[in-house]
């Protein structure tokens, strides 16, 4: 299957499942909302969630397109992605927990043709206020897939509790794990990192309070969501999610243009493709709060694509060479009608500012520091007056 087969075979699952289909919303939330882009499936879905009645039922299912910078650092390793799509199905009050696991397993089995032993399930094994999710703990046992129970970590927080921030909808979060591995699965998830997270299923049954207690839902709900990249790179074998057709065009032309490391192509791949989104989505870079991520974005990119340990430091690089192809491809599949010369006025503008504070950074850093030993203090002050972030200095100061 190709992408757009997989998604397709989504959505019929679970519209041949009475589930109607919903449009994706952009990543800017509905006004009044705090947070700053959108960062799951059921994130436009909150109201309903929490018992207003949607307009099209009770059973949906869609893609949304999500960014997290949660794992920022993360990208460039086989599987974290900056912004990316979610497959999500929901019960508005209608069915349970366990029908929507049974429903999980028999689309990736039969629907993807993944086999059941390179599946693992992890349940909510329950805290200091909630017990052990003993039906989702049943329902995987009785249909034969391993299963391992979550414990709270240092912190008190439990990887198998799903909240959209820090109060709102809650509740046991069940995860299917798939072996990505060579070879027969060893080993359980989040013990060897070839297993990796594919579908997350949460029974929302809370309402976390300002004072971290809780109470029960009028209407318990279920919410799960399945990252396409990552379900992309299971069903086609793949040993990343940048080695799928999804990142096909943009491996490509970057391989082409400036043949970078393994790692500093996912960047690029990651960074570029998501800046993209977000431009698509109308924010432009800026110092403070969207517009600060996106800027963040493209200059944590310029970065890699000027500073190579192979080659040193290379401004003869441009975004400018960046074909309109690619950004028309990621256009289409994040269902945005983009226009190239807006996106790369905005990109090169973008890299325009960033090579006018490189070179300020030069002379600031040759000036004050000419011994090149900086404390902790001094990255600091860099950061705070003058706009230069730790990364950046410590890339000056090694060329």
């Amino acid at each position: 299957m190709d992408t757009s087969q997989i998604i397709s075979t989504f959505i019929e699952f679970f519209r041949e499942h009475g589930h109607t289909p919903i449009k994706s919303c952009t990543l800017v939330p509905r006004p009044g909302d705090p947070v700053l882009y959108t960062t799951s499936g059921m994130h436009p879905l909150t109201p309903y969630l929490e018992g207003e009645p949607h307009p099209l039922g009770k059973r949906l299912t869609g893609i949304q397109r999500c960014l997290r910078t949660t794992d920022l650092e993360e990208v460039g390793d086989y599987s974290h992605l900056t912004v990316f799509q979610m497959l999500g199905s929901w019960s508005l009050g209608d069915y349970g927990g366990s029908q929507s696991l049974r429903w999980g397993l028999d689309l990736i089995c039969r629907g993807y043709g993944v086999p059941r032993e390179r599946l693992y399930a992890t349940v909510f094994g329950g805290d200091d206020q909630v017990g052990p999710d003993e039906s989702a703990l049943d329902t995987w046992t009785e249909l034969g897939l391993p299963v391992q129970l979550s414990q709270p970590d240092e912190t008190g927080d439990n990887e198998n509790w799903w909240s959209n921030g820090p109060t709102g909808p809650c509740g046991p979060d069940s995860e299917i794990f798939a072996w990505t591995g060579d070879g027969p699965p060893v080993g359980a998830p989040r013990t060897d990192e070839r297993w990796v997270e594919l579908w997350n299923h949460v029974t929302m049954r809370y309402r976390r309070h300002d004072d971290r207690s809780l109470s029960l839902l009028t209407q318990p709900s279920v919410d799960t969501g399945m990252g396409v990249e990552r379900l992309v790179m299971v069903v086609q074998g793949k040993q990343s999610v940048f080695e799928t057709d999804l990142f096909e065009p943009w491996v490509t032309e970057l391989t082409r243009l400036w043949r970078p490391d393994l790692r500093s192509l996912r960047v690029l791949s990651d960074h570029l493709r998501s800046s993209v989104v977000v431009i698509g989505d109308g924010i432009r870079p800026s110092n403070t709060g969207r517009g600060y991520v996106l800027r963040r974005l493209l200059r944590r990119a310029l970065t890699a694509m000027w500073f190579s340990d192979s080659v040193g430091y290379d401004t003869s690089r441009t975004l400018g060479d960046l074909p309109a192809d690619v950004v028309l491809d990621t256009g289409q599949r994040f269902g945005q009608h983009l226009d190239p010369e807006v996106v790369q006025g905005v990109l090169l503008d973008e890299e325009r500012r960033f090579g006018e504070l490189i070179r300020r950074g030069q002379t600031l850093l040759s000036r004050l520091y000419p011994s090149g030993q900086l404390t902790e203090q001094d990255y600091l002050y860099l950061h705070d007056t003058h706009g230069l972030p730790r990364e950046l200095v410590e890339e000056l100061m090694a060329t």
